[in-house]
């Protein structure tokens, strides 16, 4: 599984993924959109054998500052910019509803598609050098990868249409404050939380990891989460991790979930 854009490393049950374009701030153009299809769709779609990802940015200037302006005036030019959204959201679904944490690790610019791709992991911890924006606006279009539904789901309609409206750049402390990322913190302990995240999260159910974050997006989904909460605790409750979960709390011992 070899990429022309992205870096693939594992340690310990944890995939670090680095979007690896840091001549041009790791900016989103389609040959990286389709890997990323390749790696949330295919690649570790059925894998089961890891904790989590970890998904960053190459260097210390951008986590992605956002999409290549140059394709998206090809395809302006050929009218197909719903189609270029419409692959954008596709994609970014994948990777909202994977079965494994996805936490986005900000190092510095996430603009426009970088602040979409952010949004759409499940956690985000930044650097107090990351920004944040959804500058499209300045050009003349809008945010196409999701922008204008998931600002309004993190930090609420008044000041996600601010931000969209405006193009106003915000830094990593006003973005923790708004609920935009979970952790602001110096460069030296980003990762370092990111990597504790994910393994407290390594230490539960793993069907139930997959099971609540399916029943969570499904609010945003459907409107109405509750039936697919009702649903997704049905299929909990008839797993062997259940019977093993409630056996280690009777028994005060580690539970050893087997992911069944």
């Amino acid at each position: 599984m070899s990429y022309e854009n992205l870096a693939v490393e594992e340690k310990s049950g944890i995939i670090r993924l680095t979007i690896n374009r840091p001549q041009s701030l790791n900016a989103l153009n389609q040959q990286t959109i389709a890997e990323l299809e390749r790696f949330f769709g295919t690649d570790y779609a059925g894998r089961t054998d890891f904790h989590g990802v970890i998904l960053t940015g190459a260097g210390d200037r951008a986590f992605v500052a956002g999409a290549d302006i140059k394709e998206f005036l090809a395809v302006a030019e050929q009218g197909n910019g719903r189609e270029m959204a419409e692959r954008g959201h596709e994609v970014f679904f994948l990777i909202e509803n994977f079965h494994r944490p996805v936490i986005a690790l900000i190092n510095g610019f996430a603009l426009g598609g970088g602040c979409e791709l952010a949004m759409a992991c499940h956690l985000r911890v930044a650097t107090e050098a990351a920004r944040f924006g959804q500058p499209e606006v300045n050009l003349g279009i809008i945010p196409g990868y999701g922008g204008t539904q998931r600002l309004n789901q993190y930090i609420g309609k008044g000041k996600a249409t601010e931000l969209i409206l405006t193009g106003k750049m915000i830094d990593a402390k006003e973005a923790e404050r708004l609920g935009l990322v979970n952790y602001a913190l110096p460069a030296a302990e980003a990762e370092d939380k990111a990597l504790q995240l994910l393994q407290a999260i390594a230490t539960k159910g793993p069907v139930a990891i997959q099971e609540s974050i399916r029943a969570i997006n499904a609010y945003y989904a459907q409107g109405d989460g509750y039936i697919a909460e009702a649903e997704a605790f049905g299929r909990t409750t008839a797993t062997e991790d259940f019977r093993e979960g409630a056996a280690a709390f009777v028994e005060k011992r580690p539970a050893a979930f087997k992911g069944k």
